[in-house]
């Protein structure tokens, strides 16, 4: 009679495999999850990417000139990506290219609204580098990816991953 009251119960070791279980199905989910989020965030940023390529080439048939940027330097992104989109914006042509651009991506100052921010979708302000005495034939957008730090391995940038 014990014997069969054994039967009928759960033992601990049952329980802990399929706890086991079900904690790998669900890291393999949230592991599946945020590759999708990247994912979806990299193609975000190759579309503003492809925009604001198409806005640049707008700009300089209008300029024969592509916007300055006084420095390369990443701590000063903020300031190129202002200049760039202050520059932008003030072609016509360029300045509808623009508006097609994500909104979630620029944000505006207060007060500023000609002069917005434009950020990676991971929130992160864009880089803007062009240095037309080395050789740049293209500027190139920068976003400090994933991580949200520059000059790291996740960088990317409109000229392909660095």
């Amino acid at each position: 009679m014990a014997d069969g009251a054994r039967n009928r119960g759960v033992t601990l070791v049952e329980m802990l495999v399929v706890m086991g279980i079900i904690a790998v199905l669900a890291s393999l989910v949230v592991t599946l999850t945020l590759r999708v989020d990247n994912q979806s965030k990299e193609r975000a940023l190759d579309s503003a990417f492809t925009l604001l390529s198409t806005s640049l080439r707008e700009y300089y048939e209008y300029r024969n000139e592509f916007p300055p940027q006084p420095e390369r330097n990443a701590a000063s992104a903020l300031a190129h990506i202002e200049v760039m989109m202050r520059e932008l914006r003030s072609v016509p042509d360029s300045r509808r290219v623009l508006d097609q651009l994500n909104p979630a991506l620029v944000k505006s100052q207060a007060g500023l609204a000609d002069v917005p921010e434009l950020r990676d979708p991971w929130g992160t302000v864009l880089d803007y580098l062009y240095d037309r005495t080395a050789g740049d034939n293209f500027p190139e957008l920068i976003s400090a990816g994933p991580d949200r730090q520059f000059g790291t391995g996740d960088d990317i940038s409109s000229k392909g991953k660095r």
